[in-house]
């Protein structure tokens, strides 16, 4: 596991190849991607790190960001210029490709909740796991994360998405990367899970643990955590958000 880049810049990165990709011009790709996270999806990457977010089941995507050969790319309407714009709809070459900036995006309300770049796949699926003689599946759409700010979404308002992944211009993206501000500074954080479990002997103790921990997991456990050498400043918390814990505080 790897941490977040965490890179304040607000400029587009440059491709794995060198190249910097280039603004909506048709025949040259876009500068930047809108990924839209499908319904459910925010909470489940907010509650566990993921170096990467897969999408699968995706259509309408050209280039080579993921397995599964070329379509075309769905773009975005324009709204007073800043919004997500068509980029290389009648080129057959367009679409993400590995380097390319990436902002996620929940809605309702529409949020930016993570940066990114567009990664390769790692392996091709298939559509039956169990026979390796099965059509190949829909590719898996792949980001690799640089900074996350699942807790605390910015608005983007301004933006008119088409589908799950819509050309962003250059100035559109630089937008809302200058909404996010500097990342706050890394430190160290103790973090604790505390289950009284009945067993004969320790190590049967211990696997009950892990198998408590595996089914309940974040959802229904609660998590302790504070600062290095602050255990005073603990907090609890569940569903990733700060939970009471104290029965005699809710009367």
């Amino acid at each position: 596991m790897t941490d977040t880049d965490d890179r304040p810049d607000s400029t587009v990165p440059e491709r794995p190849d060198g190249t910097v990709p280039a603004g909506p011009d048709p025949g040259r790709g876009a500068a930047a991607w809108a990924v839209l996270l499908p319904p459910g999806r925010y909470d489940a990457e907010r509650l566990v790190h993921h170096d990467t977010l897969e999408l699968t089941g995706l259509t309408g995507l050209t280039g080579d960001a993921a397995a599964g050969g070329p379509a075309t790319t769905r773009a975005g309407a324009s709204d007073a210029g800043a919004t997500a714009t068509r980029a290389g709809a009648a080129d057959a070459t367009a679409g993400p490709r590995p380097g390319d900036a990436v902002a996620v995006l929940t809605e309702d309300p529409l949020r930016l909740v993570a940066l990114g770049r567009v990664a390769r796949a790692t392996a091709e699926r298939r559509e039956d796991p169990d026979d390796p003689q099965s059509d190949p599946a829909s590719g898996a759409f792949v980001v690799a994360y640089t900074r996350r700010v699942f807790d605390e979404p910015v608005p983007a308002d301004g933006l008119a998405l088409d589908g799950p992944v819509t050309a962003l211009p250059a100035d559109a993206y630089r937008a809302l990367v200058g909404r996010l501000g500097p990342p706050p500074a890394r430190r160290s954080w103790l973090v604790s899970l505390d289950l009284p479990i009945e067993a004969a002997t320790p190590a049967e103790a211990v696997r009950l643990f892990w198998s408590y921990v595996r089914d309940l997991g974040p959802r229904e456990l609660p998590a302790f955590v504070s600062p290095s050498g602050d255990e005073l400043a603990m907090q609890a918390f569940v569903l990733g958000a700060e939970a009471n814990q104290d029965p005699e505080e809710d009367d």
